[in-house]
Order: structure tokens, then sequence, then C-alpha cells
């Protein structure tokens, strides 16, 4: 069976060829794909937004930190629930449930909001389990329906809808502020359903030459173990485990340090609204910085690093920069500095960082890239947030100044930097025994075909 390309396929992947080589037949699928994270990393930061003030100001920057590791404890029963879950179901059912379940979630805290309920704590510690669960199931999708050579090339593209996603969020958020967070919650579970929409036509146009066998294989549980049973015996998983708690260990601590710096500036402005209003369009305005930042990175850096240079080194960037920026602080803390340095860490994080370090399930099997995914990119991500919340804890009571918090990160950025080394191994090995046995067993994204 021959693929027909039609006209549209031809004149998206002319469209695309700046950024990444895309074959006119997988171009609209990547064009759709792109499309979906475009719209579920908008909706994030309208949650992101809406859960900043929120939290800053019923609360203070110490209490975001001891709610982001409660974030980890909730986590931990997730995770074991996803997995069993996915024990009972296939792919498209865990990522449909999954993503409607949330849906449904928001509604209820936007009607809590709208009736004046204090939904700051809960709502934060929800965020966290939304965020990681619903970004690390699309990336699962995606290294699950792409090869390892098909996937060098589309994430670079999908990563753009990514940083673009964050950007028109972040924008977006800032215009509805004004109307309150359960505007913004509202408006996030719209774009989930949207999202649903787009992954099911996704599935169906991947589905279309597939045999019974494999259909029948695409229904069945994804998983015979839990999660956690999974990490206990794979190495490669531990070590992105370890890589991932490190990077948002040294984030949390960069965020406490921006948001205590921020607070102490926005001291006696005004009433609590006025303080309100500027921690919001503050928060935004960083938001959108830091993304426009990662969408230029995205369109012509990242694809370039990744065909040039490849995974493993793409891995290097995130902590140099961050070393640069935590050195920075130490000499020199004050806002305009911080904000200037976390904003280019994070918009690397999201763009070189987060293609390579999703780059990286390419080469791991369909249980890792789903169940391991979630466990590596939920609970770990929010532990580094157990043990940055350890760290502001013991640094409020002795009231340790702001350099201290910096040199604490910079003593982790060289452990970051170690344990890059030792996931560059492990993915080497992998390629290279992938390579021996051939990638013809592999799931791989066909087009639609006539």
């Amino acid at each position: 069976m021959t693929t027909k390309e039609s006209p549209i396929d031809r004149a998206l992947s002319f469209a695309l060829r700046p950024f990444a080589r895309i074959e006119p037949s997988e171009a609209l699928t990547a064009v759709v794909m792109t499309l979906t994270v475009f719209l579920l990393l908008t909706a994030y930061y309208l949650l992101k937004t809406a859960r900043e003030p929120l939290i800053l100001l019923h609360g203070g920057a110490e209490v975001k930190s001891y709610a982001a590791a409660g974030q980890a404890v909730l986590l931990l029963g997730f995770v074991q629930l996803y997995g069993w879950v996915a024990r009972k179901v296939g792919r498209m059912r865990l990522l449909l449930g999954v993503y409607l379940f949330f849906a449904a979630n928001l509604l209820l805290f936007a009607a809590l909001a709208s009736a004046g309920v204090a939904v700051a704590i809960p709502f934060y510690l929800w965020v966290g389990v939304y965020n990681y669960t619903s970004i690390a199931q699309f990336w699962g999708y995606a290294s699950d329906v792409y090869t390892p050579e098909q996937g060098k090339r589309m994430f670079s593209v999908i990563g753009v809808g990514s940083s673009l996603g964050a950007v028109a969020g972040a924008h977006l958020a800032k215009l509805v502020v004004p109307l309150g967070p359960q505007a913004l919650m509202l408006g996030a579970a719209i774009l989930l359903g949207v999202c649903c929409g787009l992954l099911i036509w996704v599935n169906l146009r991947i589905e279309l030459p597939v045999s019974a066998s494999e259909k029948k294989q695409e229904a069945e549980p994804l998983s015979h173990e839990s999660a956690f049973s999974l990490l206990a015996h794979d190495k490669y998983l531990i070590l992105i485990a370890v890589l991932t708690l490190l990077i948002n260990w040294c984030n949390s601590t960069g965020e406490y340090i921006l948001d205590r710096t921020l607070l102490a500036a926005v001291a006696g402005k005004g009433q609590h609204a006025e303080q309100m209003v500027f921690v919001g369009q503050f928060k935004a305005e960083y938001f959108e910085w830091v993304n426009i930042a990662g969408v230029l990175l995205q369109l012509f850096a990242v694809s370039r690093i990744l065909d040039k240079l490849g995974v493993r080194a793409a891995l290097f960037f995130l902590p140099v920069v961050a070393f640069g920026g935590y050195t920075l602080m130490l000499f020199a803390p004050v806002l305009s500095l911080i904000r200037l340095a976390k904003a280019a860490e994070n918009s690397i994080d999201y763009s070189v960082q987060n293609t390579a370090r999703q780059a990286l399930y390419l080469v791991a099997t369909r249980v890792e890239k789903y169940v391991g995914k979630i466990a590596v990119d939920s609970f770990f991500v929010r532990f580094g947030d157990v043990l940055s919340a350890a760290v502001v804890y013991v640094g409020a009571k002795l009231s340790l100044p702001t350099q201290v918090f910096a040199a604490i990160n910079l003593v982790l950025i060289l452990v970051w930097i170690f344990v890059v080394v030792l996931v560059g191994r492990e993915h080497k090995r992998r390629s290279e025994e992938l390579e021996k046995e051939g990638a013809e067993d592999r799931p791989q994204l066909i087009p639609a075909t006539s």
C-alpha cells in the first residue's frame, strides 16, 4: 500500500523545513501533535498564573515551598493509582481518562473559587499533580508512536508547540487575571477537552494500516507491575529519575530566591488587592519573557543541537547556564538580576533541556514510556521540591541570606553534571543495542494511506 501525499502535506513539509526535516507523509500528524502540546501548555500557564497570587498572598514564599513538598506526598498515592489503572486499560483509554478527570476537577475548583471558598493550598497541590502528569502523558505517547530516528527529527518541531503554548498561555493569563482565578480554571478545562479530540484524531490516523493483532495489543494493559517496582530494577529509569530530581531541586530553590526577593520588593506597595495584581502581572510578564526566549531557542537552536551534537550533549546546556546564573545571584542578589538569571535558566529548561530529556525515552520500552515516565516526571520532580523545602525551612529558621541558597545550588549543579555523564553512557549503550537489533519491531508512526 503506497502513501498518497496531498498538496497540504507537501506545503506543511515545506513550511517546517527551516526548523527540521519533516517528510510530507509525516507533516500533518506532526502539526496536530504540535497543536495538542501547544494547547496543553496554554492550559498549564493559565493555571500556573492562577495559583501564584493565590498561594503567595494567602501564605507567602515559605508556605509555597512547603506546599510544593506536600505535592510529593500526594503524588506518591497518585502514581500508585495511575499504575493500577495502567494495569487495567490500554494507552488511549488511560490518556483520555486522565485528561477528562482533570477537566472535571477544574470545573469543581472554578465553582469553589467563585463561591469564595479558600482553595489556595488544595489548588496548588492539585496543579503540581496535573502539570507533570498531563505533560508526561503526552510525551510518553509521542515517544511511543515515533521511532528514535523520527523522534530526533520530530521532537524539535513538536517542542515548538510546547514553547509557543507557554508564551500564549502566559500572555492570555495576563489579560484574564483581572477576571479572577475561576476564569483561568474554566479556560484550561475547555482546552483539555479540545486536546482529547486531537489525540483521538491522531490515534485514528496512525491505526488505519494496523493489523488486527496490533490493534489487540494496543488495547491491552500497559503494565503488569507498579511504577516503583519497575524503577527498583531499571537502571536507566533510576538515572533519569535522579537527574530529574536534581533539576527540580535546583529550580525550586531558585524560584524561592526569586519569590523571596519579589515579596520583599512588593512590601508596602498599597493595599492587598494592589499587591495581588502586582504579583500576578509580574509573574505573567516573567513567564511571558521566559517563554519568548524558549520559543526562539526551540525554533532555531534545538533541532540543530540535537542533529549536530546529539541528545547526550544537549543535556549539558542547562546545568552550565544555571551554574552561571547562581554565581551571579551569589555576588549580586537583586531582583532584576535574579529575574534575568531565572529567565535564562527556565527558557533553556523549557526548550533544549525538555526536548533532550523527552528524547531519552525514544530508546525506552513502552512500559517505561508510560508507567515509569509518570513516576519520574511527577513523584521525583516533587521529591526534588521536598528537598528544596527542607533547605528553605532550615534557611528560614536560621535567617540565612539569599546568597547561601545560591551557593547550595552551585554545589547541586556539580552533582547534576556528574549524573548527566552517567545518563549519557546508559543512553549510548541502549542506542547501540537498538541499532544492532534493528528497529523493525518498534512502534512507528504511520501516516494515513489510500
